[in-house]
């Protein structure tokens, strides 16, 4: 009978569960595990053994020389480079648009098609992939750059009023492609760690830095407005390019698809779908063996589903997956997932979006206008530059750790009002402003760019880590809204302050070119 019992138990017997399921009953030769625990307990002989292989997780990769922060940095200088490489070259647009508001007009046409961008990129996130947004963002960037550097600047194939409405409409384009990548990289880089959010912010003030030395060194080397002008375009198109390669190659990094990955996994599990097996099981039941010897279906009649390892040591099958069936969310669905996001991160919204408020209404239309006979257009050139080196050091500030709470990082943005009515005085009264000195500005300049990097940045990057992970992308897009909705207010408040110096622009214009003449 022994041997009889020991015979049985090395032949393998597969059965079917309610659930549709193959369960296999086998013994170990040399596996004495349940013998010895029973011996130990003084149980009987009988019982189940049931095994569920572990689920072997991918060890987290390591970002190496930090080479993906570079690549995110590199990723806002993308997609803000091609409106500054358009509202940069002040100088230029100055001297072919003369006595008309073009700055201003970009300025606002920009905001407007980025803030329906944003909102319809919002609205879209749970229908278009990320990578399939951020690379039509790219497209739509670097497509009105290159036609306006060729057609318009080098070959000036249109005429003044053609070529004043095309800049517009070639700035609206780059608008909506860049806020749409923008929007995107947001959520993005909310699945990795903070400290990529905060190198993607950076990246955005290096693009000013960069186009900013950029324009003063073609005009330093080369006298010509329109060569310099050819040249400083077509490196713009050639960063832009750049950054596009770069990001195709990331994307495919170990580093990348291990968190995203895992930020989609988290999403699924919390609507249900994930699957919290393994992909097979292994099942030893001992007393169906006893009771009844072979119980169920011979394995002839499962075909290749059941997979018999050789020696009788165990055996092994496949568990099917659940089909998942997509489907676009309800609209009701998703107000409710931006509404439970907004609750959490509302005083985060209203932080930046007060602080971009405030640095639209004075950049960069107001902070063009600001004259000096003695420096010329060099003066406006110059207040870019340290506005944008500024935001520069300002965000690279937001990466010392402190948890700012909501309520007071508000305070400190709202504060940040001062700086309206200073810049008002450096140009108002107009031919004799209140702080007429070139230094005003530049210092004023300087402290609003500092101010803005950091109090521009924290709150998208605290933002994302007051959510759970599966709602982090949704977190970033809804960030970039409030984001949006600040710079599109500041920019309409812009125009009134344009109209207040408007109105006596034309006697100052006449004495600056009298004094350059003289």
């Amino acid at each position: 009978m022994g041997s009889v019992g020991a015979e049985r138990r090395r032949q393998a017997t597969p059965v079917l569960t309610p659930e549709g399921n193959v369960v296999m009953s086998f013994s170990f030769e040399s596996y004495q595990l349940e013998e010895e625990d029973c011996q130990a307990k003084d149980i009987p002989d009988k019982g189940v053994l049931t095994f569920t292989e572990p689920a072997f997780e991918e060890p987290m990769p390591d970002d190496r020389y930090h080479g993906i922060y570079f690549a995110m940095l590199l990723a806002g200088v993308g997609f803000l480079l091609p409106y500054n490489s358009f509202i940069t070259d002040v100088d230029y647009l100055h001297w072919k648009f003369q006595g008309t508001s073009i700055v201003f007009d970009m300025s606002l046409t920009y905001i407007l098609v980025a803030l329906v961008a944003v909102i319809l990129n919002n609205a879209l996130v749970e229908m278009l992939s990320l990578h399939t947004r951020i690379t039509v963002g790219y497209l739509f960037a670097l497509g009105p750059l290159l036609f306006v550097s060729i057609c318009d600047v080098w070959l000036e194939q249109f005429t003044t009023k053609q070529a004043y409405v095309v800049n517009l409409v070639a700035v609206g384009v780059v608008a909506f492609g860049c806020t749409v990548q923008q929007s995107s990289f947001y959520g993005y880089t909310g699945m990795l760690p903070k400290r990529y959010t905060q190198g993607v912010m950076t990246g955005e003030s290096t693009a000013g830095v960069i186009i900013s030395l950029s324009r003063i060194f073609t005009k330093l080397l080369i006298k010509n407005e329109k060569k310099n002008t050819i040249i400083f375009f077509f490196f713009s198109v050639s960063m832009e390019l750049m950054c596009f390669v770069l990001h195709l190659l990331v994307r495919r990094t170990r580093f990348v698809r291990y968190y995203t990955k895992r930020s989609c996994h988290d999403h699924a599990e919390m609507r249900g779908h994930a699957d919290p097996g393994t992909g097979y099981r292994v099942h030893h039941d001992a007393s169906t063996e006893e009771d009844n010897g072979a119980v169920g279906a011979s394995p002839s009649e499962f075909g290749n589903e059941v997979e018999i390892a050789g020696g009788g040591t165990y055996m092994r099958f496949d568990v099917p997956k659940p089909k998942i069936k997509k489907s676009w969310p309800s609209i009701r669905d998703m107000i409710l997932h931006r509404y439970v996001v907004s609750r959490v991160i509302w005083t985060y919204m209203l932080s930046i979006a007060v602080t971009y408020f405030i640095t639209l209404c004075l950049f960069p239309g107001l902070e063009s206008e600001i004259h000096n006979a003695t420096l010329e257009d060099w003066l406006p050139i110059l207040i870019m530059a340290i506005f944008n080196m500024s935001d520069f050091v300002g965000k690279i500030l937001a990466a010392l750790p402190y948890d700012w709470k909501g309520s007071r990082l508000l305070l400190f943005s709202c504060v940040r009002v001062v700086f309206i009515p200073l810049f008002v005085m450096c140009v108002y009264p107009v031919g004799s402003p209140t702080l007429s000195h070139p230094a005003w500005p530049c210092v004023f300049s300087l402290l609003m760019g500092i101010s803005n990097g950091y109090f521009g940045s924290v709150p998208m990057i605290l933002a994302a880590g007051k959510v759970v992970p599966e709602q982090r992308e949704l977190a970033g897009n809804t960030m970039t809204v409030s984001y949006m909705t600040g710079l599109m207010l500041g920019s309409a408040v812009a125009y009134f302050a344009y109209g207040i110096i408007a109105n006596g622009s034309t006697p100052h214009a006449e004495a600056l070119h009298n004094s350059t003449s003289g």
